[in-house]
């Protein structure tokens, strides 16, 4: 590193965002490295190695830290944070992506910045917009086809019958086959 390790080193301690992306520090004690935003504890002076890059604390045989995701690159979406992120992860959701921990993984944020997220730009969480997601597609299904309501809950991706029932009343303040009824179709 060019810049002078105490200097560094009281970025790390004071977290500071200017240094963010510009310089990583990997702790030989525990073989893992971190930017300098991490909240981690923080390791003694001797037991740390700086990089200017995430690639040479890699190369230098050094495993990314979970909490603060180094490998993040500056400008992308998991490092912006932007509405970008959230984007993807509608159009995972559209796809049926079913699991928040693993569309958060599949975006390389953590489950509760992805909900952040959708709540800073979309006013909901990710199960929120699942839900809502599910229940326009029922109510499509029901509108136009006259399979049995439990087969629409399934296609739909209700894992039960019960908890679209309780959902879709919620949404609509009836039930499937009281709606279903009241807009017939055919």
């Amino acid at each position: 590193m060019k810049e002078d390790t105490h200097i560094l080193y009281t970025a790390l301690l004071t977290r500071d965002q200017n240094y963010d992306g510009k310089v990583y520090f990997g702790v030989t004690s525990t073989g893992i490295y971190c930017r300098p935003v991490c909240p981690a504890n923080k390791p003694k002076p001797e037991n740390i190695l700086y990089f200017n890059t995430s690639d040479q604390a890699q190369d230098a045989g050094f495993r990314a830290c979970k909490r603060c995701r180094p490998e993040s690159r500056p400008g992308s979406p998991a490092w912006e944070g932007t509405k970008s992120t959230v984007q993807r992860a509608l159009r995972l959701l559209a796809a049926g992506e079913e699991d928040i921990p693993a569309l958060a993984d599949k975006l390389g944020v953590t489950d509760r910045h992805l909900r952040r997220l959708f709540v800073q730009h979309l006013g909901q969480s990710p199960k929120e917009v699942q839900l809502q997601n599910r229940l326009e597609l029922a109510l499509e299904m029901l509108a136009v086809s006259q399979a049995p309501i439990s087969d629409i809950a399934y296609s739909a991706g209700f894992r039960s019958l019960r908890r679209f029932n309780d959902a879709f009343k919620q949404h609509t303040g009836t039930s499937p086959s009281q709606w279903r009824k009241q807009n017939d179709l055919t």
